[in-house]
């Protein structure tokens, strides 16, 4: 299991705000190269967002569906990444303060991720959390106090 967590200085609708916003994901989402809208009004439940991740120098297409969406507290996405496999990832916002505790817990489901889950790539994974949270916290954090100026 492979579960993060961020605090970020700033209330929880400005954290959803970038969550909500699928054109955004590059900007955070570590081995992204870029996303955009595919399916649905993200993250209404059943959207998806396409993208591209970067393997050397060859470019993979995937796409991440919503599966569960409780806005600005829960996000739960499924990321389906062809070959590699798919992967569960609940992103949960919290109220700590006046700021936000961002938990992410991701779980392999199909593919090589979800053959050979263990020890070893959950390691992996918090790895990849670490610098994707603090990404996100970047992001949140630079963003205008006004919700209103961010579109």
């Amino acid at each position: 299991m492979a579960v993060r967590h961020q605090l970020i200085k700033r209330a929880p609708e400005a954290v959803w705000a970038i969550l909500a916003d699928g054109s955004r994901y590059a900007d955070w989402v570590v081995g992204t190269d870029e996303s955009w809208p595919d399916e649905g009004i993200w993250p209404a439940l059943g959207s998806t967002i396409g993208y591209t991740v970067r393997i050397g120098p060859w470019p993979l297409n995937g796409h991440t569906i919503v599966r569960r969406c409780d806005p600005p507290r829960e996000l739960e996405l499924e990321v389906d990444s062809g070959p590699l496999g798919t992967a569960r990832i609940a992103i949960d916002v919290r109220p700590w303060g006046e700021h936000s505790l961002v938990i992410v817990d991701e779980h392999p489901l199909t593919g090589p991720g979800g053959f050979l889950h263990n020890a070893a790539l959950d390691a992996l994974l918090q790895l990849r959390h670490r610098s994707m949270l603090s990404r996100l916290a970047t992001v949140v954090e630079n963003y205008p106090r006004d919700l209103s100026d961010m579109h």
